[in-house]
């Protein structure tokens, strides 16, 4: 007999521009925000029984109000807050997961003027258990990082179908998506954020790199080292590759100046890096 399994519903992607207007200058939080609830939901997958369902038409509406409420704050509040609602209010709802993109916007010329930042993108999960208790999950997706030199890549493994020759000086670059967990819920979000993401890029930077892996350790190790906060760091990196072009048909010397810059097929490079006390916390992945 068939039986059913783990289940969520909810609603993805509500897309929430929230100005707060100043004397001076007004300021942006840019969102999207899905929102998915679990708890005793089996009635509706059984018998269609929508007794214990809240319409994923007003999670949509509680994101539009809580924007409002809550006002200027940081994405990890705004889903904490969030989450604790879903949860408070509806007895059948035993978790919820809130997550939330944030779009970066500069200050433009002018109080009311803006300039869209990149493509960087600041990430927040936030998983609310009435019994296991609360989790964050920040971080940043699309953060393309690019060293031109300082890296090698050599030693490596050769078998009678690899191609690729050894190398003592490449360009390094990557498109960075990287989560960090949080030990707690009392952060300062926005100076977490900020020295996680210095941390990150220094290390980037500083690390004279043989491999991919081995910047993918420097970067997880100093984020924990900046933010004692944060007990979990997961990174993956796609090695955006650059070849050399071969200029030699010209008459031109290529001395290391003229790439080819591919994107695809591409290396995927993934890997945790945990401080030495981090507990399990399966709930901050889900």
């Amino acid at each position: 007999m068939p039986r059913l399994g783990s289940n969520r519903y909810g609603k993805a992607e509500v897309r929430v521009l929230r100005v707060s207007r100043g004397s001076e200058r007004d300021a942006l939080r840019d969102w999207n925000v899905s929102s998915s609830l679990s708890g005793d939901l089996a009635a509706v997958h059984l018998s269609g029984d929508n007794g214990h369902v809240l319409p994923t038409d007003t999670q949509k509406n509680t994101v539009y109000a809580f924007a409002q409420r809550l006002g200027d704050v940081e994405p990890e509040a705004f889903a904490l807050a969030l989450g604790e609602h879903f949860v408070g209010s509806q007895p059948p709802i035993t978790r919820a997961r809130i997550a939330v993109e944030q779009y970066g916007w500069r200050p433009g010329p002018a109080g009311h003027s803006f300039v869209r930042d990149g493509g960087e993108v600041r990430t927040t999960t936030v998983v609310h258990d009435e019994t296991l208790g609360t989790t964050v999950v920040s971080g940043i997706d699309d953060l393309v990082l690019l060293n031109t030199t300082n890296s090698e890549f050599w030693g490596f493994v050769k078998d009678e179908l690899t191609t690729l020759p050894e190398t003592r000086d490449r360009i390094l670059a990557t498109q960075v998506s990287v989560r960090w967990r949080f030990r707690s819920t009392a952060v300062d979000w926005a100076a977490a954020h900020d020295a996680a993401r210095e941390a990150l890029l220094a290390a980037f930077a500083d690390t004279y790199s043989y491999s991919l892996q081995q910047t993918l350790y420097a970067m997880g190790t100093r984020i924990l080292g900046a933010v004692g906060d944060i007990c979990e760091v997961r990174l993956t990196l796609p090695n955006k590759h650059h070849f050399l072009v071969d200029l030699a048909p010209f008459d031109l010397v290529n001395d290391n100046e003229v790439y080819l810059a591919a994107d695809r097929p591409y290396g995927l490079i993934e890997g945790t890096v945990l401080a030495d006390d981090a507990d399990e916390a399966p709930l901050a992945w889900s």
